[in-house]
């Protein structure tokens, strides 16, 4: 569900269509910064290959990221 939605916000940043800083994206600290990174890892893919292709990075680069930072039950928790 968290990935959905950091992808949701990740490509209305790409897009234009969002502001960007966290709080009007209503993302805790971890999340912004993997909408961060998302973004920047899209936005060449974007110039080179589209919008398209650039929502498919922002796509795997989001559920990738979200799944290893909540891998052990939460961004809190394991060691």
């Amino acid at each position: 569900m968290y990935a959905r939605i950091v992808a949701h916000r990740a490509r209305e940043v790409l897009d234009g269509t969002a502001y960007g800083d966290r709080r009007s994206a209503g993302l805790p600290n971890g999340r912004y910064d993997i909408l961060r990174d998302a973004v920047d890892a899209a936005r060449p893919v974007r110039g080179r290959q589209g919008t398209s292709a650039a929502h498919d990075v922002i796509g795997r680069h989001v559920r990738e990221a979200c799944a290893e930072r909540h891998r052990t039950g939460g961004p809190d928790a394991g060691a």
